[in-house]
């Protein structure tokens, strides 16, 4: 037991610190010009198991995976087993805009997650995931001969990265045998840097430098139950809800603005605000599944969730609202919609290996958070994925596959084409097992 301890704490420091140097390096967690409004591109939340099933997870209940999406859901486990997941993505992404094209990939940590049982049929989690991600660097020259013949070349620079993490602990428990509920707290943490340079050509001309600094805070809670309902032999129907409510984002944002000339910096502007005064929120998120689902052996769902970023501040507030000329941000009603199947030929198989590995696919259709110029900007896909049995119990290795794309070409707009490979390690054990043999 000391060991198993002793390992965990090991693994939540090795996740500690990949965060913090993901949040040091510079690196990008994820790209997308998109990601300049509001707190960036919100991630889509689950393990690899559920991103190969669509995103789905609300309505499910499998023992041999963590299914964070609804709290509610972990009860659905062997009394007596621990399990962990650690999930790694990448992603590749073409840009087209007009007759410009361009290509970048994201390599990140996704999630982390420990589930353990109680007392009986309740069970505890904690885990860290992102929420948000910041991303995107792209330039610009200016053209116009009256502006040029006197100045000189000038070059526009707009480049942002960082990202907004949820950490979160949560408990569920199972009555009746068939009503489960959960509740989990959720910390809100990260930072995020957007930069703007205007550089000229001329050492006779001024740099501009400026940006924010962003560094985001908040606590909210997250609340969910499931239903399962005998429908005949080994077959069942689950019905889900999870609510999330909307939170107050504290922190500060640092707005800047210098001139460069030669070796003398002069500063423009330079403030620091608390964001508890700007009444920035995060919205709240309603979410509700159905799913059917025989035995271990097939599972089918379809999930849809609601959230309302009206009147949130993202795009009225400093830092959070468009940094440049890129087009009118203004915040709307983000919807999801969901589904995904899973099947097993025969888990028990003893001949055959490839017979005893889960396989899913799924796909969605997100509706984001923001307009720009009055478009929406949506993104759809399609989900593949397997998950590999490894030694004994329910240990594996999931790997999974999202073909999407994201807005289109119409009212001069960039669309991004994207492949995205995810991995989640899926650890299992048995906990508290008195020895048969001394």
């Amino acid at each position: 037991m000391k060991e198993k301890v002793a390992g965990i704490f090991v693994l939540l420091f090795l996740m500690t610190v990949s965060v913090s140097l993901h949040a040091q390096d510079g690196t990008y967690g994820a790209y997308s010009p998109y990601s300049i409004f509001g707190i960036g591109d919100i991630s889509k939340e689950g393990t690899a198991f559920n991103k190969s099933m669509g995103g789905t997870g609300i309505a499910m209940r499998n023992r041999r995976f963590i299914n964070y999406l609804n709290p509610a859901a972990v009860t659905a486990r062997d009394t007596l087993s621990f399990m962990a997941d650690f999930g790694l993505v990448e992603k590749n992404t073409v840009f087209r805009q007009g007759d410009m094209k361009s290509a970048n990939n994201a390599f990140n940590v996704y999630d982390f997650v420990l589930t353990f049982p109680i007392w009986r049929s309740s069970a505890f989690m904690v885990g860290i995931t992102p929420y948000s991600d910041v991303g995107y660097d792209f330039s610009s020259i200016e053209t116009n001969p009256g502006i040029i013949g006197n100045t000189g070349n000038i070059t526009y620079d707009s480049y942002g990265r960082g990202s907004v993490y949820q950490a979160f602990v949560g408990a569920g428990a199972t009555f009746w045998k068939r009503l489960s509920v959960g509740a989990e707290m959720i910390y809100y943490f990260g930072n995020i840097d957007k930069i703007t340079n205007l550089d000229f050509s001329n050492s006779s001309y001024r740099s501009m430098n400026s940006g924010n600094d962003l560094t985001v805070r908040g606590v909210t809670g997250k609340f969910g139950l499931q239903y399962e309902q005998k429908l005949g032999g080994n077959v069942s129907m689950i019905v889900g809800a999870t609510y999330k409510m909307k939170t107050n984002v504290k922190g500060y944002s640092t707005t800047y603005r210098y001139a460069n000339q030669s070796s003398v910096t002069d500063t423009l502007n330079y403030r620091v605000d608390t964001l508890g005064k700007a009444n920035l929120k995060f919205a709240d998120e309603i979410g509700v599944g159905i799913s059917i689902k025989g035995g271990e052996q097939w599972c089918v769902e379809f999930d849809y969730l609601r959230s309302d970023w009206r009147g949130t501040g993202m795009d009225t507030t400093p830092g959070f609202a468009s940094v440049s000329s890129s087009g009118t941000f203004t915040t709307t009603v983000s919807q999801s919609f969901r589904a995904g199947f899973e099947l097993v030929p025969n888990r028990n198989d003893i001949r055959y290996y490839f017979k005893r590995c889960s396989y899913r696919a799924g796909l969605y259709y997100d509706q984001s958070y923001y307009k720009l110029d009055g478009n929406n900007v949506n993104a759809m896909g399609i989900t593949l994925g397997i998950t590999l049995p490894v030694f004994r119990l329910y240990n594996g290795v999931t790997l999974g596959v999202d073909f999407g794309q994201k807005s289109s070409t119409r009212n001069n707009m960039i669309r991004e084409r994207y492949v995205m490979f995810n991995i989640g390690f899926n650890i299992h054990d048995i906990w508290f097992q008195k020895p048969k043999y001394n």
